[in-house]
């Protein structure tokens, strides 16, 4: 039998030697010693540690914001906390805006059961089950319209009839998010009602409570408690409701429904290790992605668009974008298609970006300006907001809504139509309406939103300028 070519034999052997970032493999014919065969299972399981942080960040997210919420008193669905009069930077939250009077609560279809949500006239609301997938629009982009309805969600058991008289939805999960967004503001908000389907006779009474001015977090970590957040969500689900593949790399580390997460001392400290590796990873993704969809102009320009490939699902040609449902959930918040999807004249868009003209991070230290072309294709308004890059929350000032809009009719227009907007410590000379303070010695990222995005938005005839480095004085 004649012998196979050495480059065959070369292509599937094992070499003695293979250098690993926690130290060497070695190999007697293919064979692992002792050493490295410890060191094998350290470098899977820190493989794994960082795999699951950034594949699992969409539910540790709803886990850190219902915490959040509740350690400033929303203690049940029947509890609809609020910013009054819109969001502020006094608390930590994925890139809130500063332009909507937000509405939140967490639904629990394990206490409730089936439970009925009334949402306000002209008002846009969401619900996400609590591994942060797409439940239903509410509202303006939901079935009412814009009118008002009445929405029943079921839990993952339910086997009961379904009344008639509601747009009804199951859900994966027990815990479902609902945020509401009411164009007419608090007075708006404060018509949302939450309640058990058994109590729809005589549902109970709403509270509704104002949390602007309670400091609080709703972030996720980016230390070892990250896979306790985890694991809280892991045991209270289904296991049916998360797919096999990420529960798979769960359980690799101890994370399984029905068991309790006691990792030992050598797997703790490695996931000690994996979570600020996982947590570096993503901050690159989401400030300097790779992929070219990320980039609104691509070659040209540095902004982004938190949505690659234009679908809430995160999918591109049948395979799942994992890159880019890290990128978002890392930084945002809300999946819903009325975000993801072209909608002229509806919904909204964003670009976000922490680059100056030059390529360099946006510095605090430093001044910059931002052309906005004339005619900037907003329906209904365009807003500019500035976050922090440690928590991806509104940049905290002395001003909590850090952040310019044409909504107030404040912002100054050039004599040609454009609009020159300013950020640095200090105003430039006679541009204070047009200026936000930013924080010497930190780093920022800016993120451009259009409120019923017009159609030179999506073919690109409107593009916004670059953040220009002003001369220092």
């Amino acid at each position: 039998m004649p012998d196979l070519p050495e480059d065959v034999l070369r292509s599937i052997a094992m070499p003695d030697h293979v250098t690993t970032p926690v130290g060497d493999l070695n190999f007697f014919d293919g064979l692992p010693d002792a050493a490295t065969i410890a060191s094998s299972y350290d470098l899977l399981d820190l493989i794994r540690g960082v795999d699951v942080y950034l594949n699992t960040i969409p539910g540790a997210s709803l886990v850190a914001l219902r915490a959040g919420l509740r350690s400033v008193g929303v203690d049940s669905a029947r509890t609809l906390a609020y910013t009054d009069p819109k969001a502020n930077s006094g608390s930590y939250y994925l890139t809130p805006n500063t332009e909507t009077t937000y509405g939140t609560t967490f639904l629990d279809l394990r206490a409730d059961g089936p439970t009925v949500v009334e949402n306000p006239p002209e008002s846009l609301c969401v619900v996400d089950d609590f591994w942060f997938r797409y439940v239903a629009d509410l509202g303006l982009a939901g079935p009412d319209k814009g009118a008002g309805g009445k929405y029943l969600f079921l839990p993952p058991d339910h086997e009961g009839e379904v009344p008639e008289g509601y747009v009804t939805y199951r859900s994966a999960t027990y815990t479902n998010w609902l945020v509401v967004r009411a164009l007419g503001g608090v007075p708006g908000l404060r018509k949302t009602r939450v309640y058990p389907l058994s109590e729809a006779d005589d549902p109970p009474p709403m509270r509704y409570l104002d949390i602007a001015d309670t400091p609080h977090n709703t972030v996720h970590s980016n230390d070892y408690s990250y896979y306790d957040e985890i694991a809280t969500l892991v045991q209270e689900e289904p296991a049916e409701a998360l797919d096999p593949e990420r529960a798979g790399q769960l359980a690799a580390l101890g994370i399984v429904k029905g068991r309790p997460f006691a990792p030992d001392d050598r797997l703790r400290g490695i996931l000690e290790k994996a979570a600020p590796i996982a947590a570096g990873i993503a901050r690159s993704l989401v400030y300097k992605p790779r992929d070219p969809d990320a980039y609104v102009y691509p070659g040209e320009s540095s902004w982004k668009v938190p949505f690659i490939g234009g679908s809430h699902a995160f999918l591109r040609n049948g395979a799942r974008l994992l890159d880019a449902r890290t990128l978002f959930h890392y930084f945002a918040t809300v999946i819903t298609p009325a975000m993801a999807a072209k909608s002229v004249g509806a919904g909204s868009q964003y670009a976000y970006t922490a680059e100056d003209s030059t390529g360099a991070w946006l510095d605090g230290s430093r001044t910059y300006r931002l052309r906005l072309p004339a005619d900037v294709p907003a329906k209904n308004f365009w807003a500019v907001d500035l976050y922090d890059t440690q928590t991806r929350s509104l940049l905290q000032t002395d001003n909590p809504y850090p952040a310019l809009s044409s909504l107030p009719g404040t912002v100054r227009t050039n004599d040609d139509g454009t609009t020159d907007l300013y950020f640095g410590p200090t105003a430039p000379d006679g541009r204070a309406s047009n200026w936000i303070r930013t924080v010497p010695g930190k780093a920022w990222f800016a993120m451009l939103r259009l409120y019923g995005p017009l159609e030179p938005w999506f073919d690109k005839t409107w593009r916004p300028g670059e953040i220009e480095p002003l001369a220092r004085t």
